[in-house]
């Protein structure tokens, strides 16, 4: 019996749809990584500044106590789905963050400034022009944490 006959008259056979469902599963199956940025890591006791606001978020919270703000951020950060840390040390973290669907990578980075009583945080696409705001509400996810 043919596959049309099989599906019925209702089954949409646009070609959009036939290679919509062709993709869907190859998208799934890799994830849409791109190359690891150059420009990560703390620089002169700064995170970098973002070069465009389109797929980049850049933050600075002033803290009382930024070695215990920084290890309770850490923890949620490493308790999220989708996320695994690459990087870390007793003042920076690094982590990739996936997202659900087609599994497109953003850098989240955060520095805990002692010097200035400060958290820096970054989180940066590597791919596409825009974000959706991912990266924005990512930082004030972990923002609101911070809220005393």
């Amino acid at each position: 019996m043919a596959l049309d006959a099989q599906l019925g008259p209702t089954f949409p056979k646009t070609p959009v749809t036939v290679l919509a469902s062709l993709l869907a599963p190859i998208f799934l199956l890799f994830h849409i990584v791109g190359p690891l940025p150059a420009d990560l890591g703390v620089k002169d006791g700064e995170l970098n500044a973002c070069r465009t606001s389109a797929h980049c978020a850049r933050q600075t919270w002033e803290s009382t106590h930024p070695e215990e703000d920084f290890n309770r951020l850490t923890s949620l950060v490493e308790e999220s789905p989708r996320t695994v840390v690459v990087e870390q040390s007793a003042l920076y973290l690094h982590a990739e963050a996936s997202s659900a669907f087609f599994g497109f990578v953003d850098d989240l980075e955060l520095f805990a400034d002692l010097s200035q009583n400060q958290i820096q945080a970054r989180s940066e696409s590597r791919l596409g022009d825009s974000d959706l705001g991912v990266n924005a509400a990512r930082l004030a996810e972990l923002r609101s944490v911070l809220q005393y």
